[in-house]
């Protein structure tokens, strides 16, 4: 009663499907490309030139982002303050009115 029971394993039935035949193909090899077309070099990239209006732009949106990443987390701080001290008040209340019982 109290010991698991363990499936068994059934033996397959029914009709059983061959395994598919793979041929192999012929490999025809490509002709090598005249050295007359050579590869072009890849294009240089474009270096970021950094401008003093992009300067101030990118500071100006750091400072924003870290503003709002520490208000949302000022934020989530207090919230977690006062509902641990609202929590507190609730047990204090709780437990002076069991007491008076």
């Amino acid at each position: 009663m109290f010991r698991p029971k363990v499936p068994t394993m059934p033996q397959p039935t029914g009709l059983t499907t061959p395994p598919a035949v793979v041929e192999p193909t012929a490999v025809t090899p490509h002709a090598p490309a005249p050295a007359s077309t050579a590869a072009t070099p890849a294009p240089n990239r474009s270096v970021v030139q950094l401008t003093p209006g992009t300067v101030l732009a990118l500071v100006g949106g750091g400072t924003a982002v870290v503003l709002v990443v520490g208000a949302v987390l000022v934020s989530m701080l207090l919230a977690v303050a006062l509902t641990a001290a609202s929590v507190g008040v609730c047990a204090i209340t709780v437990r002076s009115v069991i007491a008076r019982r």
